[in-house]
């Protein structure tokens, strides 16, 4: 099998990534089941994470356990790279040594270096640029409750940041209706914007943005990094925080999502996460499925 890597969904086909969708939802039913699957058995998952993290690394913690491999969690603190060893040495000698490698940083041409010098597949595990397997359990967790999302109305309603990216790329990919509901200067990469004009738009009245909406999407007003700017994105963001009143203007079965962590009393309010609309608890579960079924993608050529 081919080297491959996942540091955006546009490493996979339509095709895999519905494949990689609905094997997801199988080994979610697997485990709810007990079935032992161990095909990733004394494989190594290393995990290197500039940016804290917690359904990101306990979820393929765990899903390498399931699948009888191991991980080994690398800060900054505990890696040469924090030393300022180059990315191209750390990356030639760690994927001598295991047999993938988990990657959270900031700057998105980082991970795309390491990659570059690996012999081993590299996943984004986030960048400032793009969040990939968030939006591999996004869409898992709609196919779950409603099907197919093809053609269907999607809203994202907040910050142009590297979640609203992803959604850019699986708009394109699985064909849907991404709008984008964010204040003027707050927009996604202009370019990205640009070459998904076929499949997404930007609106900066919420209101507008969310009728008649299939599933509205949110995330914080500042990502990490930008803490600096909390007080100025809450002044800017004042009328995009999703909430029951925003979510009238929805189809009366849409679904809502965030990928957690969520700022009650600032992107929603602090009743929306157990909205009847609100699907976050199994979003943020199918973590673990989703990125099973990319690790056994990657390194069993399922």
């Amino acid at each position: 099998m081919a080297l491959r890597h996942f540091l955006t969904l546009n490493d996979l086909s339509k095709d895999e990534l519905k494949q990689i969708i609905e094997r997801a939802i199988m080994l979610k039913k697997m485990q709810k089941q007990g079935d032992i699957f161990e095909p990733l058995k004394n494989r190594v998952l290393a995990l290197i994470f500039e940016k804290s993290s917690t359904r990101t690394r306990v979820s393929f913690e765990s899903g390498m356990a399931q699948f009888g491999g191991a991980s080994l969690f690398l800060s900054p603190r505990d890696t040469q790279l924090g030393r300022g060893e180059p990315i191209e040495d750390s990356a030639k000698v760690l994927s001598r040594m295991v047999d993938a490698i988990t990657i959270r940083t900031f700057e998105h041409q980082k991970l795309q270096l390491f990659a570059a010098n690996s012999s081993v597949p590299v996943i984004n595990a986030l960048t400032d640029d793009y969040h990939p397997c968030q939006l591999l359990a996004d869409m898992q967790t709609y196919h779950e409750y409603r099907g197919s999302i093809e053609g269907k109305k999607v809203v994202w309603v907040g910050d142009g940041n590297n979640m609203c990216n992803s959604f850019i790329n699986a708009a394109n990919l699985l064909d849907f209706n991404l709008v984008v509901a964010c204040p003027k200067g707050y927009e996604p990469m202009a370019e990205l914007l640009a070459t998904n004009s076929h499949c997404v738009s930007v609106e900066h009245d919420p209101k507008k943005a969310v009728s008649d909406s299939d599933l509205v999407v949110t995330d914080v007003w500042a990502s990490m990094g930008q803490e600096e700017e909390q007080k100025a994105r809450e002044q800017a963001f004042a009328n995009y925080q999703v909430c029951p009143a925003l979510m009238q203007y929805a189809r009366e079965d849409a679904l809502f999502m965030h990928c957690l962590p969520a700022h009650k009393g600032e992107e929603i309010s602090h009743d929306m996460l157990d909205h009847p609309s609100s699907v976050v608890w199994d979003e943020a579960e199918n973590r673990l499925h989703a990125q099973k079924a990319l690790l056994e993608f990657l390194l069993c050529n399922a």
